[in-house]
């Protein structure tokens, strides 16, 4: 019996040789496809040339898809965090198939297909033949096309997956594909692609109904929060708006159109489900057929503002600054969950910003109570469980007199910080999840009390390193990271001057830095990031000449730049590896984990530098 691979190739042989398309050695997808490079007559020996559109083109696209791009490229640094390997990239791609950003390996870009995956590059199936973007696009459903089923011969040593994304009113919104090297193929990218497409999706529904009432339901209550949950947006007086995809097929079997009542699809009548949300998260439907969900509505709270107030822009929350896409889609992702009381856990390393993220998260929470930080790090292990959750006088030898009502006691009513989950001693960790289970509070020798409180968890620890090692529970993990984000470095994010001019209007309103010397402090590593970065700023104040930070201030206290270029990328590149390189005192591994790049790339950018300094 012939395998795919074979099939494909006897396939691709009557094509080039008679122009014909056997319909029994191809998937239906790849057939299709093939019949339709057909029609429109491309030469699978005679590729087109590919159609790259100029900077002016694919800024114009960004703007006209900014929103659903925003929500698109958080879910592309997850995916790659989840799928990466070698050569290895995500990409989103407008309807008409260009290619508005990506996420992708120093392998990839460096490969033989590098040139051909990048942003501004046009990926329509009429141009480039069958590939699963271009074709994902036509199909309007998820599809993967394996090396050889490219129609073009010089994309075989890719293996494709997309899935198209849709808007909520059913027209398509873009493609979000994952490319890799042939032998870098991994079964279960199709899953994760879908559900990365399934959640910018959902984001997109959100945005257009966020003055909707947004009702979730499933019918087990564990997934009410999920994927797999259904989303219906109702107006005031209960009449349908939208359904998401999940709502129209766990509704099956009644008519869901937008104008219906709510009573038309559901037993209970609209304004008794209303107020009862108003007492309880989550309660019981039954719809008209008879099945049974649990249901809740979203955005209760922000909905039922005073119109007037609900018309203002939420204010601005002090040292948090997210004008880099990434980040904001984090953002919106942040406020939601706060909006929901849904456990959040913040990962990102050292500076980069967890606090202010969590304090973030707090504000949109609309919640009245203390915002309580816990250094589970700086606790001693011995005092952490009375720290947290309290004691009564005399309970223990040293007790305070009157006792201590505890950590969590405090945040009663608003929301708890635990940072550095990661370094919290294991025994306490079971009593936490204890605390998760019932949020009852046990004092050390005192009664019991509930408590209201909306959990933010911070880490820069790998912690599914720790769960292998027995430091931490995967339990635990389980119940923090209901919405799990991870904040960039700072070389990483794209709004270093907003950064820099947002730190500096805190520490000296009256002091002003160029542009110029902006871009000098842009092309240096930071390790420390936001933080350093801050630090270092207190320090040029300091020096400034009648308020004004300049190059030679900078250069006095710091030096000159790691490497005085043209200021391309790959000089801005190069002078992170030189800084970094010499900061390390020569290691390459350390300054690759750092930078996050390859060990090729340092020897690259290395020697790319010995090589201009001259003999």
């Amino acid at each position: 019996m012939l395998s795919t691979e074979e099939r494909v190739a006897l396939a691709r042989r009557e094509l080039e040789r008679h122009g014909t398309v056997p319909a029994e050695l191809l998937s239906p997808d790849i057939l299709e496809s093939w019949k339709r490079c057909a029609d429109v007559q491309l030469d699978p020996r005679r590729p087109p040339p590919l159609q790259i559109e100029g900077a002016a083109v694919l800024r114009a696209a960004r703007q006209r898809h900014e929103l659903v791009l925003r929500l698109a490229m958080a879910e592309m640094h997850s995916l790659h965090s989840q799928i990466a390997g070698t050569n290895f990239v995500i990409a989103f791609a407008s309807p008409d198939g260009m290619l508005l950003d990506m996420v992708a390996d120093d392998s990839f870009r460096t490969s033989v297909h590098g040139a051909s995956i990048r942003p501004g590059a046009v990926w329509s199936e009429a141009r480039c033949g069958t590939n699963a973007l271009g074709t994902a696009s036509i199909v309007r459903r998820q599809v993967l096309v394996h090396g050889a089923e490219h129609y073009f011969p010089r994309f075989g040593g890719l293996t494709c997956v997309a899935s198209p994304v849709f808007t909520p009113n059913g027209s398509l919104a873009g493609v979000l594909d994952a490319s890799s090297d042939c032998r870098s193929r991994q079964e279960h990218t199709q899953a994760l692609v879908a559900m990365a497409a399934a959640q910018i999706e959902n984001g997109l529904f959100r945005r257009q109904h966020e003055n909707d009432l947004l009702i979730a339901f499933h019918s087990r209550s564990e997934y009410v929060h999920t994927l797999s949950a259904g989303l219906l947006a109702v107006d005031r007086e209960g009449r349908v708006l939208a359904l998401n995809g999940r709502a129209k097929n766990l509704l099956q079997g009644l008519t869901t159109t937008p104008g219906q009542r709510f009573e038309e699809l559901f037993l209970t009548p609209f304004q008794s489900f209303l107020s009862e949300s108003r007492r309880q998260e989550h309660q019981r439907l039954e719809d008209a057929v008879g099945s049974a969900f649990v249901a809740t509505i979203e955005n209760l709270r922000s909905t039922e503002m005073p119109r007037r107030a609900a018309a203002s822009p939420k204010p601005a929350v002090t040292g948090f600054v997210a004008h880099d896409p990434a980040v904001q889609a984090i953002v919106r992702q942040v406020e939601t969950a706060a909006a929901r009381k849904m456990p959040i856990l913040i990962r990102g390393e050292t500076g980069t910003g967890k606090e202010q993220l969590a304090r973030h998260a707090h504000a949109a929470s609309g919640r009245s109570g203390a915002f309580v930080p816990v250094n589970c790090a700086a606790l001693p292990e011995s005092l952490v469980e009375a720290e947290l959750f309290g004691y009564a006088e005399g309970s223990f030898t040293g007790a305070r007199r009157g006792g201590a009502v505890g950590l969590v006691k405090e945040a009663d009513g608003g929301t708890l910080f635990l940072d550095e989950i990661g370094d919290m001693p294991v025994t306490l960790q079971a009593v936490l999840l204890r605390l998760l289970d019932d949020w009852t509070v046990r004092p050390i020798g005192g009664a019991r009390a509930k408590v209201d409180v909306f959990l933010v968890s911070a880490t820069n620890a790998t912690l599914d390193k720790a769960i292998l090692e027995g430091r931490f529970r995967s339990d635990l993990l389980y119940r923090l990271n209901t919405l799990e984000v991870t904040l960039p470095r700072l070389q990483d994010r794209t709004d270093f001057n907003a950064i820099v001019h947002h730190l500096l209007g805190a520490i000296d309103p009256d002091c002003e830095i160029t542009s110029a010397t902006i871009a000098n402090l842009a092309v240096r590593p930071w390790p420390g990031n936001i933080r350093e970065l801050r630090n270092m700023l207190a320090r040029f104040t300091l020096a400034a000449t009648d308020g004004f930070i300049d190059e030679a201030a900078v250069g006095a206290m710091i030096g000159p730049p790691p490497h005085k270029a043209s200021g391309s990328l790959q000089d801005i590149q190069r002078a992170r590896v030189l800084a970094v390189h010499s900061e390390t005192a020569g290691n390459i591994s350390e300054t690759a984990r750092r930078l996050g790049i390859s060990r090729n790339t340092v020897y690259r950018a290395l020697g790319q530098s010995r090589r201009d300094s001259g003999p």
